[in-house]
C-alpha cells in the first residue's frame, strides 16, 4: 500500500464464516460504516481511534476494539506513528452459536462496551491469525472459539430488544428498502421524501436516528458492501463499480478502501487465492 502502510483482508477456508484483517494504518482514515459481522481487533502497536454512538473511542497495545453487527462506527490513528492490528470479523450466527454452547447469555449475544484493555484477549485473538496464516485449521478453529467464548463471558452481554417502531422508524426502513432496491439510481431525497408522504428534513432526522447516519452515507456503505458480495463471486471491479450505482472504478476504489482498508483489486485477489487454496485442501 505504500507510505509505511500495508494490509490483508482474507479468508482462511478451515475458519467459514470469519474474515481476517491484518494491517498497519498510519495516513488511513475509515469513514462511517457498519458490517454484518461482528469486528473484533486487537491492537498491537501504536493506537486506533474510533467514533461510535456519540463517542471517540481510543484503544492501544494489549486492547481490543468490539463492534457488534450494523452499528456504525470510524477508525483512524490516534498517533503520529498510526496502528497496527489484527482484527476478526465473525458472522453473527457463528457468534450466537458460540454463545448458547458455551455461555449462560440469554436473548441476542454481543458486546457490552467497545474498547477494553485486554492483554490476554487481545493475545487470543493474534494466535487464531498466527494459526490461521500457517496453515493450522486444528489451532485456528480451536482458538477463535476460546476467544469467542471468553470475550463474550468478559465483555459481553444481551443486546437490547428492539422496541415497536415509531411512524419515523418506519419511514427510515421504508427509505432503506428504496435505496437498496433501486442502488444503481437512486432518488434525491426530496424525490425519496415525497414517495413517502414526509419531509425532506423529516425524513433525514429520521433515517440518522435509526440507522447512524444520513441517507447518502448508509447509501455508499451499502453499495460497497453488495460490492464485496460481488467480487467474493468473482465479478471484476470495473463491472462491480458500475453495478452498484458507482460513476466508475475509481470511485469504487476510494469508497471501497475507506471502508474495507484494502483496495478492490487486492480484495478480489485474496479471495480468489482462498477459493483455490480450498479446493486444493478439499481434492
Amino acid at each position: 500500500m505504500g507510505n509505511g502502510e500495508s494490509a490483508r483482508h482474507w479468508r482462511y477456508p478451515q475458519l467459514p464464516g470469519v474474515d481476517l484483517l491484518r494491517a498497519r494504518y498510519i495516513h488511513k482514515t475509515f469513514v462511517w460504516h457498519t458490517h454484518e459481522s461482528f469486528v473484533i481487533a486487537a491492537i498491537t502497536e501504536g493506537v486506533e481511534e474510533f467514533h461510535h454512538r456519540g463517542a471517540v473511542e481510543r484503544t492501544g497495545p494489549g486492547g481490543l476494539a468490539l463492534i457488534n453487527p450494523e452499528v456504525p462506527h470510524t477508525g483512524r490513528a490516534g498517533a503520529p506513528e498510526g496502528w497496527a492490528y489484527s482484527v476478526l470479523y465473525p458472522a453473527a450466527d457463528l457468534v450466537a452459536g458460540v454463545a448458547a454452547e458455551t455461555t449462560t447469555l440469554r436473548g441476542t449475544a454481543g458486546f457490552r462496551i467497545p474498547s477494553v484493555d485486554d492483554p490476554q484477549g487481545a493475545r487470543l485473538v493474534t494466535a487464531v491469525h498466527r494459526a490461521a496464516e500457517e496453515g493450522n485449521a486444528l489451532a485456528a478453529d480451536s482458538l477463535l472459539r476460546i476467544a469467542l467464548t471468553r470475550l463474550l463471558r468478559d465483555h459481553g452481554g444481551p443486546l437490547p430488544e428492539r422496541t415497536a417502531p415509531t411512524a419515523g422508524a418506519r419511514g427510515a426502513a421504508r427509505a432503506r428498502a428504496i435505496l437498496q432496491e433501486r442502488m444503481a439510481d437512486p432518488p434525491s431525497l426530496e424525490r425519496l421524501a415525497a414517495e413517502l408522504e414526509t419531509g425532506p428534513f423529516a425524513l433525514l432526522r429520521a433515517f440518522r436516528a435509526v440507522y447512524g447516519m444520513p441517507p447518502h452515507t448508509w447509501l455508499t456503505d451499502a453499495r460497497v458492501r453488495r460490492a464485496r458480495w460481488l467480487l467474493d463471486a468473482g465479478t471484476a471491479p470495473a463491472e462491480a463499480a458500475v453495478t452498484v450505482g458507482f460513476t466508475d472504478q475509481s470511485h469504487l476504489n476510494r469508497h471501497f478502501t475507506r471502508i474495507v482498508g484494502v483496495p478492490p483489486g487486492a480484495y478480489r485477489r485474496e479471495r480468489a487465492r482462498t477459493y483455490k487454496t480450498g479446493s486444493e485442501e478439499l481434492s
